[in-house]
């Protein structure tokens, strides 16, 4: 029998991962909570085998769940969230699934099935270590100012999503709400801003060129002046950007 404990601050989130589960005859609801520090103290008097944990909720999140409890008392975790943003952390912490809200029942039952597995193969106590560790490796991860380091992205496509390294990332266009990464032939949109990535990608290789432009420095093959004190930035497989004045210093520094 698997101890299933269900974390979301909305209930009827809740209510709908319940409802699935309860049709599960190996599978037993020993807990549900609505916030951080309930689900803490409900994970620890509880010990389920698998929780489905909300990544955001209004006081804290699921990664505040994930130090609270520890590797000793931590089972394997499912993370369930709105924010695809979230997703990246998840897989670097190295959880059994990551279901992106509204969850469809086909992949509620994937997720579900893949905990059966870890837990068959008997990694149930492995696996919450595991977690625990690399929380501590990502958490370490991260820019002076505090900000986790850039290195690899996670591109949603449907209910999926796609890692992509950031050195597979040619140059990166500002899109409305969105970022769009060019890699060689292709590209895809992020929900992130300009701001947010310059902050978090290496600056040793990549650089801001314009408000609306970011290349990755190994890239550039050439560049030439254009009108106004701007230029033309000419990337090795012929693409032309355009750099500004206001950021000529972090590219030709």
């Amino acid at each position: 029998m698997i101890r299933v404990a269900i974390v979301d601050d909305e209930p009827v989130a809740r209510e709908g991962l319940r409802l699935w589960l309860a049709s599960e005859p190996d599978v037993r609801i020993v807990g549900e909570a609505g916030t951080p520090a309930d689900a803490t103290r409900m994970v620890l008097r509880e010990q389920p085998d698998l929780l489905f944990l909300d990544v955001q909720m209004p006081e804290g999140d699921g990664f505040d769940v994930i130090e609270a409890v520890g590797g000793e008392h931590l089972p394997e975790v499912v993370f369930v969230t709105a924010h695809e943003r979230h997703a990246l952390r998840a897989f670097d912490l190295a959880a059994v699934d990551f279901l992106l809200k509204p969850v469809r029942e086909e992949r509620f039952r994937q997720a579900l099935e893949r905990a059966r597995l870890e837990l068959a193969r008997g990694e149930a106590r492995e696996g919450p270590g595991r977690l625990s560790a690399l929380l501590d490796h990502v958490r370490g991860a991260a820019t002076a100012d505090g900000r986790r380091q850039i290195h690899r992205f996670a591109v949603r496509t449907r209910d999926r999503f796609v890692i992509v390294p950031a050195m597979e990332v040619r140059w990166i266009g500002a899109a409305s709400n969105y970022a769009e990464l060019h890699l060689q032939g292709h590209s895809h949109l992020v929900r992130t801003t300009l701001s947010d990535l310059e902050r978090g990608l290496d600056p040793e290789r990549f650089a801001r060129i314009h408000r609306g432009t970011i290349v990755r420095v190994d890239c550039v093959r050439e560049v030439i002046p254009a009108s106004h004190g701007d230029y033309d930035v000419v990337l090795d497989d012929g693409t032309t950007l355009k750099l500004s004045r206001r950021f000529r210093s972090r590219l030709l520094a």
